[in-house]
């Protein structure tokens, strides 16, 4: 299916490699002349991953303590009480400490770990974090039919609006299918509902426009924006063999670092965003969540820093840069 869909006019996205070139973007300014946009991110996808009890036939592998064996037709309750400690203690625990440091969030809900546990949810939305979609569930989307996604994204951004209010802002899928950055888009439209980023990409480290090829020949196209998403900044790797973080220190360093060169270059006239992506079940960990504490603290301390939403972010963005059809003919 990759293969067929990579030239498919209607789904096949050219290659960009020149970005913003060597001078970057230029003229881009955050709120209150801020030198670095910081985007804080919790995947909350407890309840919305693979289990018998979900019809899948199978148990999650991934993202564990332990990696272990998928266990066919038969319940690992080991595997499910690792992602119910996510759901149970280690949101709360980042829910609370945000809150605490008046910092904003976005949550990559998916739909149906959110159905489980509503309350995430409406405690997002009455305290101003941001409730974006991380699809209806967390599985791999490659070799679904366009029929059948396009049926989940209706079913997530349905769900989601149900439980906070209003349909997502944005979207992540972590696990996309070749035609979902041009399905998103097209369903949202179909709903009559408003979509005003997408991070599945990792291309930059600010915002930038998509052409879609549905919009090919219409009088007024939307276009796309794309907020890059982050696996290097990404608690994932802790559970990922010999490229991941050994410990809490090599994660509190490693996201030092970023935050140190992308502030340098803000200070310098050129404004960047990092993000970083977070799982209630991993730096929810006693262990590993004092090295996120730290961070929270470390930024906190520096002048010119903007923690903000994604939503937030993408409409700061587009209201000094707006889409302009770029090179779809």
């Amino acid at each position: 299916m990759p293969e067929i869909y990579a030239s498919h006019p209607d789904y096949g996205f050219a290659r960009d490699f020149k970005g913003y070139g060597e001078k970057g973007l230029q003229g881009l300014k955050w709120p209150n002349n801020a030198k670095i946009a910081v985007s804080f991110v919790i995947n909350y996808e407890e309840g919305g991953e693979r289990s018998v009890l979900n019809g899948d036939g199978v148990t999650e592998t991934n993202l564990r303590e332990h990696p272990g064996v998928p266990r066919i037709n038969e319940r690992d309750y080991n595997t499910e009480s690792e992602y119910e400690y996510g759901s149970r203690v280690g949101f709360w625990r980042l829910f609370k400490m945000f809150n605490e440091h008046k910092m904003k969030f976005t949550l990559y809900a998916v739909a149906q770990a959110v159905e489980q546990q509503p309350e995430v949810a409406r405690r997002c939305v009455e305290t101003g974090h941001d409730v974006a979609s991380h699809a209806y569930r967390w599985v791999d989307h490659h070799d679904w039919s366009i029929e059948k996604e396009k049926e989940y994204i209706r079913k997530g951004i349905s769900s989601l609006k149900a439980l906070t209010g209003y349909a997502p802002k944005g979207w992540y899928y972590g696990r996309p299918s070749p035609h979902s950055r041009t399905l998103i888009p097209q369903v949202y439209e179909e709903m009559g509902e408003e979509l005003v980023w997408a991070s599945d990409t990792y291309a930059d480290d600010v915002p930038y426009w998509i052409d879609l090829p549905l919009e090919r020949g219409k009088a007024n196209p939307k276009g796309c924006l794309m907020v890059p998403y982050s696996y290097d900044c990404n608690d994932f790797k802790f559970h990922t063999a010999n490229s991941g973080f050994r410990d809490p220190n090599g994660f509190l360093t490693h996201i030092k670092n970023a935050f140190d060169v992308l502030y340098e270059e803000g200070q310098a006239g050129e404004p960047k965003m990092m993000t970083i992506g977070l799982h209630c079940r991993i730096i929810g960990r006693p262990g590993r969540f004092k090295a996120l504490r730290d961070f929270v603290e470390y930024i906190e301390k520096k002048e010119g820093v903007w923690v903000a939403t994604r939503t937030e972010i993408a409409e700061a963005f587009r209201q000094q840069f707006p889409y302009k059809k770029g090179q779809l003919a």
